[in-house]
């Protein structure tokens, strides 16, 4: 196992090296706020340390940032307490961990032995089952696996319906944007949102700032709107504003109803507070192809990424 040492802070522990970890097997799950992947993992990690701890597991989240604001502390600690996370968090701010591993992937398991030896790996989400097998065999205990039950955004995705593929927003790795005349990078500009919005893509209405790994939003009542075919649809978010942004969530072109996500009311009304990634839509009944838009009341919203579930 790779040392912790390149962390640039531990949330909940002091720093664990070699002489704290000795004997113990250990789990290494590396996370940022806001991969849907590892939301919908989190709650067996979570299940996972608090079944086993007393079987001598421990548990560290390495968080490394994916997004600009991922790497404020104050996000990370909001992140943690949100997930009722319990056990040690190293903060990888600068890749040290990261590389170290040779990791590519958020979320990724690493299953050390008690010897401090990597037996095995996981990579995204899934195989949950034979994850648990793992880690009752390095730890010799064999009994029924942890009842874990997601929900919210931490609820399994419907994998059957799931047709629309994480898009970034920021030109560095943007794809589909519908707007007439595409993008204008770095310069503010105003967007119209086509009329018809062909499937996985997206546009922009009003006044935005199209940056490298986001779109900022400069005048109030900006939208952005997204033709997506899956059951759920997230933004990631965070403010560029010293104050909460309200903002109003439209499906088909009407409030979301019972297809309202958990960030969201019926009505459609959110608030922007902190950066990370939130649920829009979660649809009721048949999943279907249906658009997406949000718009912000406020000026200061930036956006980041769509992904689905």
């Amino acid at each position: 196992m790779p040392s912790l040492d390149g962390a640039t802070e531990w949330l909940q522990a002091e720093p664990l090296g070699p002489a704290e970890l000795r004997g113990h097997v250990v789990l290494v799950n590396f996370w940022t706020l806001t991969c849907i992947n590892w939301l919908r993992q989190a709650p067996y990690v979570r299940a996972w340390s608090r079944a086993y701890r007393d079987d001598g597991l421990i548990v560290i989240g390495v968080h490394t940032p994916e997004f600009s604001f991922e790497h404020e502390i104050d996000q990370v600690r909001l992140a943690v307490a949100k997930r009722s996370i319990d056990y040690p968090i190293a903060v990888d701010n600068d890749y040290v961990i990261w590389r170290a591993f040779d990791n590519q992937y958020w979320p990724a398991l690493y299953f050390v032995d008690a010897a401090g030896i990597i037996r095995d790996h996981r990579f995204g989400e899934g195989s949950y089952e034979q994850s648990e097998r793992i880690l009752q065999r390095l730890l010799g205990v064999e009994r029924e696996l942890a009842s874990v039950d997601g929900v919210g955004v931490e609820a399994a995705a419907d994998w059957d319906h799931l047709q629309t593929p994480e898009t970034y927003l920021g030109y560095a790795r943007s794809r589909g944007i519908a707007s007439p005349g595409g993008a204008a990078y770095d310069t503010r500009s105003t967007y119209q949102i086509p009329p018809h919005l062909p499937g996985d893509h997206w546009g922009l209405g009003g006044d935005w700032t199209v940056g490298r790994e986001s779109v900022a939003l400069e005048h109030a009542g900006g939208s952005i709107a997204y033709r997506f075919e899956a059951r759920d649809a997230h933004l990631v978010l965070s403010r560029g504003a010293s104050e909460p942004i309200p903002f109003r969530v439209l499906l088909d072109g009407a409030a979301p109803g019972l297809s309202h996500g958990v960030d969201v009311d019926e009505d459609g009304a959110g608030v922007l507070r902190d950066g990370g990634l939130y649920q829009l839509v979660r649809q009721a009944g048949e999943v279907r192809e249906r658009t997406v838009q949000v718009t912000f009341l406020e000026p200061g919203a930036q956006a980041y990424a769509f992904t689905f579930g």
